[in-house]
């Protein structure tokens, strides 16, 4: 899946994410203590059941929840063991790659590094297709962002959810917008949704509305004759608008937390808990105002929610390096938007992204999801694991406006003219 233009990158982006998962193992094991190793400890257990009895082992990675004699001497070792836990899904996956590595970490971590780039590379070749004169801009949005290729390669949920987001919409482009390989793109599709929905559900609430009005308005936008589309436009929209909803229903059903009437509540639980973790931590925590645990209290946050997700930390907000990385980014996404809205003007950049359903697509989801993140995290060192998944979106939302609203530059050669002697 690569072309003359993209397989340059493809070496390049790759050994990156490797990189970024043997060093975000070496920060864990040598400075932080926290999931990555906690993940690899239950995928050892599970190695180790494998190495007693291949029925064990297998029983574990299939499991229900359900614990039996076979399994007991192991599932006491495991304080995140257990069918629905969010955590044993990441367990299992990790127990294939110590399975492969012979109970070695870094292999583990690098086996999560392919999974992750493997969805990022079909993001990024969706992408390309859409828009292929910023095929080079496009590379450094889904690759080369320090924080995508450090936190989502490692031995972690993000880099499973951001994977299987890129697999997603991939899918959705391939089997509803080209109509190609249907059936293909409806299992990696139901994979991908699985994949997510079992770590970070909210992920697809934030995604599955946008990607349906995208598949909406790039359909309707196919229809040649204005007459027919203007006629067919309220049924698509309404058919759309029905299958976002069933599917936001299916998904929120998977997780009673995010409810519609809990949102609030929930969303007010996270960010208290994280504020306290953050003043065990030398305070790398943001207060955006006071949350009353409601969806109308979340709205009245949206805007100051949209600019920590974005836009902070502000290079004089670092503690440490990762944020001071992370404060880079923020500083160049808040020079990029700025400067592309200020030449092109904003009503036109709005017009613009209005018009193009794959703009539409980046920006509603960033927004939303820089909302839902924003207000949730109330920790800048949770905050860069959380908003990874929008970055990708949002800076290749900006070049795509850039590359769309620059003016064409037309050269011309006036023909040699070549003097003969008479």
């Amino acid at each position: 899946m690569t072309n003359k233009y993209t397989k340059p990158y493809f070496i390049p982006a790759l050994s990156l994410k490797l990189l970024g998962a043997i060093a975000l193992g070496i920060l864990y094991h040598t400075i932080y203590a926290g999931d990555t190793n906690n993940y690899f400890h239950h995928a050892s257990i599970i190695y180790r059941a494998f190495g007693d009895s291949f029925s064990a082992g297998l029983h574990l990675l299939t499991t229900d929840g359900t614990v039996t004699p076979d399994i007991a001497r192991y599932t006491s070792q495991m304080t995140w063991f257990g069918a629905d836990s969010k955590e044993y899904f990441v367990i299992r996956v990790a127990a294939l790659g110590a399975l492969l590595g012979f109970d070695t970490y870094s292999v583990t971590a690098l086996f999560f590094a392919v999974l992750s780039f493997s969805g990022m590379w079909a993001m990024y070749m969706t992408f390309a297709k859409i828009r292929p004169q910023v095929y080079k801009e496009l590379a450094v949005a889904v690759f080369f962002l320090p924080s995508v290729f450090f936190w989502g390669s490692g031995l972690l949920k993000d880099s499973l959810c951001l994977g299987g987001l890129g697999w997603l919409f991939y899918a959705f482009y391939r089997g509803t917008i080209e109509k190609k390989n249907i059936l293909r793109c409806v299992i990696i599709g139901i994979i991908a949704v699985r994949v997510v929905a079992y770590m970070k559900v909210y992920i697809l609430l934030a995604f599955v509305p946008p990607a349906a009005l995208w598949v909406f308005n790039e359909n309707t936008a196919r229809i040649r004759s204005v007459a027919v589309r203007w006629m067919a436009r309220p049924f698509l929209l309404l058919g759309g608008s029905l299958v976002a909803i069933y599917a936001m229903g299916q998904i929120a059903a998977a997780d009673a937390r995010f409810n519609i009437d809990k949102i609030g509540a929930q969303s007010k639980l996270t960010a208290t808990y994280l504020q306290g973790v953050s003043k065990q931590e030398n305070g790398s925590g943001y207060n955006i105002g006071e949350q009353d645990g409601t969806i109308a209290g979340m709205a009245k946050l949206a805007p100051q929610a949209v600019v920590v997700a974005l836009f902070r930390p502000f290079l004089w907000e670092s503690r440490n390096p990762t944020m001071l990385l992370s404060a880079l980014e923020a500083t160049y996404f808040l020079f990029l938007t700025v400067r592309i809205f200020y030449r092109v003007g904003l009503f036109k950049a709005l017009r613009t992204i209005t018009a193009s359903p794959v703009l539409t697509l980046c920006f509603v989801f960033s927004l939303v999801f820089a909302i839902s993140v924003g207000i949730s995290s109330g920790n800048f060192g949770t905050l860069v694991r959380y908003k990874i998944p929008l970055m990708p979106f949002y800076l290749s939302g900006l070049y795509i406006l850039q590359s769309m609203t620059q003016p064409v530059v037309v050269t011309t050669r006036r023909p040699a003219v070549t003097m003969r002697r008479a």
